[in-house]
């Protein structure tokens, strides 16, 4: 992703029926596309390609990956699915936030042919032949159009952002809590719905897979209660945003390892996509529509 490795993973589902999880960035897909030839995957091999939500670093590429590989189904949940269709609203949306630097970040979503989506609701079941077949269930908290998914031969859980960001040059995960579908109660609800399913290992989005599942699910947690705590303890002492951030640097922040030095860039690029001002940004939104949520069910003063 902008000319950096190992910040979006793609992963590749080598069965009767192939499948593809991720497509990462439209600057991406040529990427993929070359990987999955090295890996014997030609253009009318792919049956499937999944996203786990269609934020831009996920699903950017979805419209290109999509033409490269004409006879797949393309599966995302339902509230994604017309995005995906027709990313205009979802182009302008990210160009408000991102504005010159979406070009280097991410570059054009291209519309995928709908008659080609699948979208899923709750749960939903992809098959990847011989009987097996990839679970999606519904996990919203960092995005309202997220969905897990479950290999049912391996048991292995594609994540998402639901965790937030994995970095494997430290072993640490870090929340990713963006504006403006963050939600902390269904975010911890999505935690312990994959709790539940005691996967075999956890395929981060960023970056790569993990086999110390429920330590890494209880790191994730934690993590999300302290971003919170130190947010809603700075606007209840009258700080504004930038005290938080300075707040969340000081006291959350401080406590990571700094990773190698040859990761550099992509970290860099990983701060830019799920940093702190970022992050502050989206539990602050989310501590806003609680309250008003609590003045309207108080009714008039």
């Amino acid at each position: 992703m902008a000319g950096y490795p190992g910040i979006t993973s793609s992963y590749l589902i080598r069965t009767e029926r192939p499948c593809v999880v991720e497509v990462g960035t439209a600057g991406s897909a040529p990427v993929l596309r070359d990987a999955l030839g090295a890996l014997g995957v030609g253009p009318r091999d792919l049956a499937t390609i999944a996203v786990t939500h269609i934020h831009l670093d996920h699903a950017g590429g979805i419209g290109d990956v999509a033409a490269m590989f004409p006879e797949a189904e393309i599966v995302v949940h339902e509230r994604g699915a017309r995005h995906l269709a027709d990313p205009a609203r979802l182009m302008s949306s990210a160009r408000q936030v991102w504005g010159e630097r979406l070009d280097v970040l991410f570059g054009e979503i291209r519309p995928a042919d709908a008659a080609r989506i699948r979208a899923v609701a709750e749960t939903g079941d992809v098959d990847l032949g011989a009987g097996r077949r990839l679970t999606t269930h519904y996990s919203p908290g960092h995005a309202k159009h997220h969905v897990g998914l479950v290999d049912s031969a391996t048991g292995d859980l594609y994540v998402g952002d639901a965790l937030g960001v994995y970095r494997p040059d430290t072993g640490e995960v870090r929340p990713a809590t963006p504006p403006p579908d963050f939600d902390l109660e269904a975010a911890l609800g999505s935690l312990r719905l994959f709790g539940d399913i005691a996967p075999r290992r956890l395929m981060f989005s960023h970056f790569g897979a993990v086999e110390a599942v429920g330590e890494t699910l209880d790191a994730a947690g934690a993590e999300l209660r302290l971003w919170v705590e130190t947010v809603r303890e700075a606007r209840d002492t009258g700080g504004d945003l930038d005290h938080a951030v300075a707040m969340v640097r000081e006291r959350v922040v401080s406590r990571y390892r700094a990773g190698a030095p040859d990761q550099a860039g992509s970290q860099g690029v990983l701060d830019v996509l799920s940093g702190v001002e970022g992050n502050v940004a989206g539990i602050a939104h989310w501590l806003d529509r609680v309250a008003a949520d609590q003045r309207a069910a108080r009714g008039p003063a």
